[in-house]
């Protein structure tokens, strides 16, 4: 008991050692629930398990799939509520069931939606895999307890305003992939566009032009580094004129589609 409530405290100490690495001072709440959910439920930051969103931790899918793991899930089973689906406009709503054990008869349920309009521009198209990827973790998180919202259910229209914090020195951003807690670059630029409420398909045809590729996919990581960087900068300093460039791209949007 003292052995396992020994290696949990270094646990907790780790946690909070690295979150203050990544986002900078931690409030005392922040530190609390993070020493709460070290406890509970075992999740490490090292690993990817939690993300800190506006001074409220996030639970990642990555994150309650080892809990599930750990807990030994003996099945999660998946599909989509097809009278509720519209590929043609690429919404999609899944139901996902979580079987704790071999016992389980009904098991646990949730349900998840995605389309365009609550997905990130750089995942466009992929609405069906995030909306079964959102059901999973709503079940999860009902399967084991898990009191926090997962961060693929953010949807892109959320209000509030993100807290990066600082990034860490010694981990890179990767474009395409995910680091280990830092926010990946498509996903600080998502958290831009709902900070300062631009146009999503405006800010990825001006990404395009300042990277000079025919899209951002083809940008490379220092160039879209760059592009967030001067973005992030060009909003703070005057929106309205942010505002004006990105609807000078409005006419190119509308003939290229």
């Amino acid at each position: 008991m003292t052995h396992s409530s020994g290696k949990q405290l270094v646990s907790s100490r780790m946690n909070i050692r690295l979150a203050r690495n990544l986002w900078g001072a931690l409030s005392n709440p922040a530190a609390s629930h993070l020493r709460e959910l070290t406890e509970r439920h075992r999740l490490s930051i090292a690993v990817g398990d939690l993300q800190l969103l506006e001074g409220r931790w996030y639970v990642t899918h990555a994150g309650l799939l080892r809990i599930a793991q750990r807990y030994r899930c003996v099945g999660i089973e998946t599909s989509p509520e097809r009278r509720l689906c519209n590929p043609e406009s690429n919404r999609w709503v899944f139901k996902a069931t979580v079987f704790k054990d071999l016992r389980s008869t009904r098991g646990f349920v949730g349900f998840g939606d995605a389309d365009p309009s609550n997905v990130s521009i750089f995942v466009s198209g992929a609405e069906l895999r995030i909306a079964e990827t959102r059901a999973v973790n709503r079940a999860l998180r009902k399967a084991y307890g898990i009191g926090l919202c997962s961060v693929e259910e953010l949807g892109s229209s959320r209000p509030s305003k993100p807290s990066l914090g600082p990034p860490h020195k010694n981990i890179p951003l990767n474009g395409g992939g995910s680091t280990n807690s830092q926010p990946r670059l498509r996903d600080q630029l998502s958290l831009l566009i709902r900070e300062y409420d631009l146009d999503p398909t405006l800010v990825k045809a001006y990404a395009a032009s300042f990277c000079g590729t025919q899209t951002l996919s083809g940008a490379s990581r220092d160039l879209v580094e760059s592009f967030i960087s001067n973005l992030s900068a060009s909003a703070k300093e005057n929106r309205d004129a942010l505002i004006c460039k990105l609807n000078s791209y409005s006419r190119s949007e509308q003939v290229a589609s």
